[in-house]
């Protein structure tokens, strides 16, 4: 769907079916085989801007620019001049000059990272915006992929909060022939109804399927895995003071796989124990949250590869030595 050599990852949707299969393809090669040998990024500089915490993201994708060979650069919420007034096009224009990725989580509007991206030489990945946590979608499906050998066909029953990380495994998920997405969230915390819209034209397209719920009445059985995240999204509030009581019904525990014995349990992590999920949930033995978590590392080199890829093989390499050769030359 792109067409400059540089490629950017802001949403889901950006990424075509070939994209996203080498993207889920790759995540599971590094995390069978591991880099073997490969240092794509050698002599490549990555950005990490991260206006919000993180524990799993930003190590996932410092670590694994480490080792496919770049150096880093690592920013927090008052390092940049965006918080004096600089636009986002002219942070994007000037850190193009001197980074070859930028990965950034600002919990805001995408809008800003998309600003960031109208250059043709760094490469901007979303690593949470406050609609789409698109990397963590790519981490769920390598995990599902390395649980299960296929993604076709799988079922998946979604309990909680239609958060950011909700969103983006439903237009993930629903890219795949005959996946069942069962969504379950609080009345008035639901999947923005934008984003559900387009994971139904998604199914609809691949002969998958899609359903929202607002209770726990009547669940199918038979679910593959079962997935929540916290109650509590990274950068937002609750207006109603009372909010716990209506996700009270929303908490995975043990009696939840009554109707399907045989599903893993994912999480995003971090997890609170008594709040979205039960400690004996957590950790017993069908849950794969901290595999999924280690699969955040592998999932971001998959991503750090395939947006540089476009540029190594047009040439538009943008480091420094990169670029100053260029100009000698």
């Amino acid at each position: 769907m792109q067409e400059s050599s540089v490629r950017h990852l802001i949403s889901i949707n950006d990424l075509t079916d070939e994209d996203l299969n080498t993207l889920v393809e790759d995540g599971c090669a590094f995390a069978s085989e591991g880099v073997r040998g490969e240092r794509p990024l050698a002599d490549e500089v990555v950005g990490v801007y991260f206006s919000k915490t993180s524990t799993r993201t930003r190590t996932a994708f410092s670590s694994g620019a480490l080792r496919l060979g770049a150096s880093l650069l690592t920013y927090g919420p008052g390092d940049l001049q965006l918080n004096t007034g600089e636009t986002s096009e002219d942070t994007g224009a000037v850190l193009s000059r001197m980074l070859d990725v930028l990965v950034a989580r600002t919990a805001g509007d995408p809008a800003e990272m998309r600003a960031w991206a109208r250059q043709d030489r760094m490469s901007v990945i979303n690593a949470m915006s406050a609609d789409e946590h698109p990397t963590q979608a790519l981490t769920d499906l390598t995990t599902l992929r390395m649980t299960f050998g296929a993604l076709t066909g799988l079922r998946v029953l979604y309990v909680g909060e239609g958060n950011n990380s909700a969103s983006a495994l439903a237009l993930a998920l629903t890219r795949f022939e005959g996946t069942e997405l069962e969504l379950r969230t609080p009345p008035g915390y639901g999947l923005d109804p934008a984003m559900l819209a387009q994971a139904e034209r998604n199914a609809a397209a691949r002969g998958a399927s899609v359903r929202e719920r607002h209770d726990m009445a009547d669940l199918p059985e038979g679910f593959d895995a079962i997935y929540t995240t916290r109650w509590q999204t990274t950068g937002t509030a609750k207006a109603d003071p009372d909010w716990r009581k209506v996700f009270a019904p929303f908490q995975v525990t043990e009696d939840l796989w009554e109707t399907s014995p045989k599903a893993v349990f994912l999480h995003d992590l971090p997890a609170h124990r008594g709040d979205e999920v039960t400690g004996a949930v957590l950790d017993g033995p069908r849950s794969i949250a901290f595999e999924q978590a280690e699969n955040k590392m592998h999932s971001a080199m998959a991503v750090l590869k395939w947006c540089r890829a476009g540029a190594a093989a047009a040439g538009t390499g943008t480091s420094a030595a990169s670029t100053g050769a260029a100009r000698r030359g």
